[in-house]
């Protein structure tokens, strides 16, 4: 009798040695599918995250430049999510590795999305902003093209046509007849309006905001005051020969942080790259300058 139990004893252990119970072997595919399912996640999370980084890249090398910003602050977009408690919770199970592998994937894979979509919000704001800022940086020509009687006198070395002497042009000579009317290159406020019997004499000088000023200089009369609100081709004055001017025209500048720059490099929304490399062109071929 002692024998048979002994003897039953060894097959019941070897038979759950050896051979799995209906509960267990469920167990086990259940097991091998969730490992499955976990591999599977894990490659789409590794798909996910090499969008974030081409959006990531396109943010900072592409949308920013463009909007002129900052890249997005590495720190930010490396925010801490979780903690290590929250990984040591998993710990101690059969397959915690591939678990806390896939858990912090998804932190981090969280993480970089949160911080795009803060730039994002940023993006937008700079966006609006640049809306303000295209309408107002110098855009046109001051005079209509068909209004210019001659060879514009360029930004640069020429010669006095007084002194009859190598000077600085700081900025474009633009030929008309006397009473042309002037337009402003962009959304502005009045700066100042100013007579004068020498130099530059009448002027009027816009301030576009982001850095950006023009001036309009030996003007015959006005059609701006100080502290008026203009919008890109309203009409700011008249051309004249007041001042140090030969001839009648406009001298104009752009200003930028209060540098004196090429105006040339304005004329982007009036002119065909035909008609600026005309302009460039029949420029060049000018020594002296109006005033």
């Amino acid at each position: 009798m002692g024998l048979a139990i002994v003897f039953s004893v060894l097959v019941s252990i070897l038979a759950f040695t050896f051979f799995k119970s209906p509960r267990e072997k469920a167990y086990l595919r259940e097991i091998k599918q969730l490992r499955s399912q976990f591999a599977q996640l894990s490659q789409e999370i590794s798909k996910t995250e090499k969008i974030i980084a081409s959006i990531e890249t396109r943010d900072d090398k592409l949308y920013r430049v463009i909007l002129e910003a900052n890249e997005y602050p590495a720190n930010k977009r490396a925010l801490a999510t979780g903690g290590s408690k929250k990984y040591q919770d998993l710990e101690g199970f059969d397959n915690s590795e591939l678990i806390i592998s896939t858990t912090k994937q998804l932190d981090e894979l969280q993480k970089r999305i949160y911080a795009q979509s803060k730039s994002f919000d940023e993006l937008v704001e700079l966006a609006k902003r640049k809306d303000k800022m295209l309408k107002s940086i110098p855009a046109v020509i001051p005079v209509p093209n068909r209004e210019v009687t001659a060879h514009t006198g360029p930004f640069g070395w020429r010669i006095d046509p007084i002194y009859r002497t190598r000077a600085f042009h700081s900025g474009m000579d633009f030929p008309c007849k006397t009473g042309t009317k002037i337009r402003a290159t962009g959304d502005a406020v009045v700066e100042n309006v100013e007579n004068g019997f020498w130099g530059y004499g009448n002027i009027v000088l816009l301030n576009h905001g982001f850095g950006y000023k023009t001036m309009y200089a030996h003007l015959s009369g006005f059609n701006v005051k100080i502290g008026q609100k203009v919008n890109r081709g309203d009409v700011i004055g008249f051309a004249g020969s007041t001042g140090k001017s030969t001839a009648p025209h406009l001298h104009y500048e752009v200003i930028k942080n209060g540098e004196k720059i090429n105006p040339v490099n304005f004329y982007f929304n009036d002119l065909s790259p035909a008609q600026y490399e005309e302009m460039i062109k029949a420029s060049q071929e000018s020594g002296t300058s109006f005033d």
